[in-house]
């Protein structure tokens, strides 16, 4: 990820479909998203740690981890580019997000949430070999109220991600 990419961001958040699955707010300030952006390029924290996702030479989204901790974080994925949607690329980032995680940090456990109604989310965290551990909270998916599911996946002792 580069500040360069910031126009790309931009366009991200000009995409109602992408800003209502993603918890954007559409149409935000310019400058707003620009301050944003430099932050994630620019100023990295010690529990938190995000990742573009390029393809074809071009930052089509982003992987988290965050709150990482005792071995511990929590998995987040956006991709901005919608018309990659569904073609498998965030199951991949997710992946390799997830080795480096557990290669640099030593992460064994990672947590993820989404809303019941986002269903490509849910079937790429079960293919990831998450499971559905709670049902607590309630968020805003795509205008729709929903209520968010929490998962977990477990890296055996002797197995990689």
């Amino acid at each position: 990820m580069e500040i360069d990419d910031y126009e790309t961001v931009l366009a991200w958040s000009r995409d109602k479909l992408f800003c209502s699955s993603n918890g954007w707010e559409q149409n935000r300030d310019e400058q707003e998203v620009y301050r944003w952006w430099e932050a994630c390029v620019n100023k990295p924290s010690d529990d938190f740690m995000r990742k573009g996702i390029e393809y074809k030479d071009e930052l089509i989204g982003y992987t988290d981890l965050a709150y990482i901790k005792d071995q511990t974080a929590e998995l987040g994925i956006a991709i901005g580019a919608s018309h990659y949607w569904g073609k498998g690329i965030g199951l991949e980032a997710s992946r390799r997000i997830m080795e480096y995680g557990s290669k640099k940090f030593g992460i064994k456990l990672y947590r993820a949430e989404t809303s019941e109604y986002n269903i490509s989310s849910r079937k790429m965290l079960e293919k990831l070999g998450y499971k559905e551990v709670g049902r607590e909270g309630q968020e805003e998916y795509r205008d729709r109220e929903g209520q968010l599911i929490q998962y977990e996946y477990k890296i055996a002792n002797d197995k990689n991600v």
